[in-house]
Parts: structure tokens; C-alpha cells; sequence
């Protein structure tokens, strides 16, 4: 029996964001959805264009929730065991002996910046730590940090020297959010708040386990059956060789998105609903998830190239469809 109610939960959020609005002006959307993936044990990439506060957003909620907290830059010469730590040589008593030393994943929230621009086996790395919840460093296993999460930033516009995630490890975030730039307004208050005074020290509101009572209700949390269905009716919408897969995905999709999505989906939508006082989802809360669920997950082909689609685009209209043939 779970020690939280859904009741508990919204407030619990009302209280992580009035703080973190103490330093955060706008982007509520990427906070809520944000919040909706650690609640759900997913790990999230941030994409948008340097200067939007995803550093600080990430930093921000860290220090509001009590958790331990690593930003690890990701560079062309990062390594591996700059990730999960390494085995030193070390003289014991006139004796030679490895010691472990811990790399920076061993934190509850890992800030991941510019995951694109290490190559491909420093992010493998990375995302093993995420799959799994633990490292392997000289045949022995070593558990990481519960909670665990991972936040990932990239960079949509600075292509040059970058490795972009293959599919398989794009697949390992929960949720894809695109920053966008603020209204005058909000830059207008941005620019007040950092320019004129020092950002306020923050208190904390939040204990780690209180994050861990909520992660454990969003898996006991009930789901109906015709919810489940209308979510894995969006994720096979998505798939072009599939008798379930719409027009739009035959035309411009090469593969479509796999069972995780639809965990996902049923996922998220459970944490967004306890986020607003209720036990269980409405296909409504999958819906306001599946953008960002899907979006990562459906590769386009050179047909979608040529007519300026995006798979932004192509997740739109399954979801605009699936809900009305469907529902």
C-alpha cells in the first residue's frame, strides 16, 4: 500500500513549481512535462537553442527537491570512464591494489549537456547507466543512486562536429521537449530578475523520498482498459508495415514507434494525472503526452525529406487521426 494520495501529489507539485517560478520565468509546459518524467522514472531530453535555461531548470529543481545533482559537459574527447568512474592503481601496506572512483553518474539527477557532441561510445555508455541503473568497471557490478534520473540537453541548430543519437538510443528517453523562445514579455522579466539582483536562494520543499512515494504510485496507479488501448492505437498508427499504421505513416514514415511508446504513453499519462489530484488517466492525459512520446520515435523516410516534413509533423497528425476515428 502506497503512502501518498493523488491529492498529495498535486500539491507536492504546486509546491516544486511556485519555488522553482521564484527563478524560472515561463516555459510551465517543459516544467509540468518535466516533472511528469521523473514522476514516471523516464529520462528526458531537452532540445532547444543555448540561453533557454535548461541548465538551470535542471539545476533549479535539483536543489528544490533534495536530490544529489552532476552536470557532466559532454565533449569530442570525453571518455567512457569520465562517465562511470574507473579502477586506480593505488599502493596499499607496500602492495598495489585497484580502487574504484566513482564517475559523476553516481548522483540522483544527471544533467547531460550537449549529449551530441561525444562520440558514440561515450554516449553508450551513458545510456547503459541509464537502461540498466548501474555500471560495470572491472567485471563488478555497481548499483547507481534510486532515484536515478537523466536529463539530457541538445543543440538543434550546431550540427558540425556533432554524433547524433542513434534510433535505439533515442528510444531510451521517455520524452523529447522543445524549448522555445520566450514572449517579450517573459524576456523582459528574464532580463530583470539577471540583470538588476542575484537570483534568491532557494528553499527546499521536497525530500528524495518523497520523489520515490510518488514513483511508486504512478505504477500502482489503475488504468483503464479502453485508456491502454487507445494508447498502443497511437503508437501502431505510427508503423508503416502494420495493418494499424495510418496513410501518413505509409508515405512518410521508415520506422515507426516500438512498444516503449506505448509504456510510455500509459505512463506519463498516469503521472500527469496524479499531478492534478487524480488516481487514474483519461485518454486525454495520453494525448497531452503524446507529442512528446512520439516525436523522437518516428523516423521519416526520403519522401518526407522532399515534402519539408518532420516527424514533429508526421506525430501530429496520428494523433489528430487515431483520436478521431478512434474516440
Amino acid at each position: 500500500m502506497n503512502d501518498i494520495s493523488p491529492e498529495e501529489v498535486s500539491a507536492l507539485y504546486s509546491r516544486i513549481t511556485q519555488e522553482l517560478g521564484r527563478v524560472i520565468v515561463g516555459q510551465e509546459q517543459v516544467v509540468k512535462l518535466l516533472l511528469v518524467s521523473l514522476f514516471a522514472r523516464g529520462h528526458c531530453l531537452l532540445v532547444g537553442v543555448p540561453g533557454l535555461a535548461k541548465t538551470l531548470i535542471v539545476r533549479t529543481l535539483a536543489e528544490i527537491m533534495q536530490l544529489s545533482f552532476k552536470r557532466i559537459q559532454f565533449t569530442p574527447d570525453l571518455m567512457p570512464s569520465d562517465i562511470i568512474g574507473s579502477e586506480v592503481l593505488q599502493e596499499r601496506d607496500r602492495r598495489l591494489e585497484y580502487e574504484y572512483k566513482p564517475g559523476p553518474v553516481f548522483a540522483n539527477l544527471i544533467l547531460a549537456d550537449e549529449i551530441n557532441r561525444t562520440p558514440p561510445k561515450t554516449q553508450a555508455a551513458l545510456l547503459e547507466a541509464m537502461q540498466e541503473r548501474k555500471v560495470t568497471v572491472g567485471g563488478q557490478s555497481r548499483p547507481l543512486p534510486d532515484p536515478f534520473l537523466v536529463v539530457a540537453t541538445q543543440n538543434p541548430i550546431e550540427q558540425e562536429g556533432t554524433y547524433p543519437l542513434p534510433e535505439a538510443q533515442l528510444d531510451r528517453f521517455m520524452f523529447s521537449l522543445y524549448l522555445d523562445y520566450p514572449a517579450k514579455a517573459e524576456e523582459t522579466e528574464v532580463v530583470k530578475r539577471t540583470t538588476l539582483r542575484e537570483l534568491p536562494v532557494l528553499a527546499p520543499t521536497v525530500a528524495a523520498e518523497d520523489l520515490l512515494r510518488v514513483q511508486r504510485l504512478v505504477l500502482a496507479a489503475p488504468v483503464s482498459d479502453h485508456v491502454i488501448d487507445y494508447a498502443v492505437s497511437l503508437a501502431a498508427a505510427t508503423r508503416p508495415g502494420q495493418p494499424e499504421g495510418l496513410q501518413v505513416a505509409r508515405d512518410f514514415v521508415e520506422w515507426g514507434a516500438g512498444p516503449r511508446a506505448s509504456q510510455y504513453l500509459i505512463l506519463g499519462a498516469k503521472a500527469l494525472a496524479l499531478l492534478n489530484g487524480k488516481i487514474t488517466p483519461e485518454t486525454a492525459d495520453v494525448r497531452e503526452v503524446a507529442m512528446h512520446v512520439l516525436q523522437h520515435r518516428v523516423i521519416t523516410n526520403y519522401r518526407a525529406t522532399g515534402a519539408g516534413k518532420r516527424s514533429r509533423d508526421i506525430a501530429r497528425n496520428v494523433i489528430e487521426q487515431v483520436r478521431e476515428l478512434a474516440y
